[in-house]
């Protein structure tokens, strides 16, 4: 898959089927909340696993029964590339199928999450 940088259009483009995503921080970024705290690890791990098929990990924080997820390309200049376009449908895939809720405007305001 590509590793060059989308542009801001490109990215736009994308994010009008990424409903549960936006593009904050130079990432796509998104936050879910589950019904409990396994329910997340749950997630964690869905994620995990689609980390792996892609060879594209995640900047991932664990708040209870939240998860919020930053995808970005570092060998890309942490720019947004279509790998991190398809990691986020994947994981949007995924969290759907443990119900899931996308909660974007809960984005924490710096990229650490704090």
């Amino acid at each position: 898959m590509a590793r060059e940088s989308l542009t801001e259009e490109q990215i736009k483009d994308e994010l009008g089927r990424l409903a549960d995503w936006r593009h904050v921080g130079g990432s796509l970024a998104t936050v879910y909340k589950l019904p409990t705290a396994a329910a997340a690890l749950a997630l964690i791990a869905a994620v995990g696993e689609v980390a792996e098929e892609l060879n594209h990990h995640p900047d991932l924080d664990w708040r209870y029964n939240r998860v919020i997820l930053r995808f970005s390309s570092h060998d890309a200049g942490s720019a947004v590339t279509a790998r991190d376009v398809e990691a986020a449908h994947r994981c949007t895939l995924r969290a759907a199928a443990l119900d899931a809720v996308a909660q974007p405007e809960r984005l924490p305001q710096d990229p650490a999450g704090t």
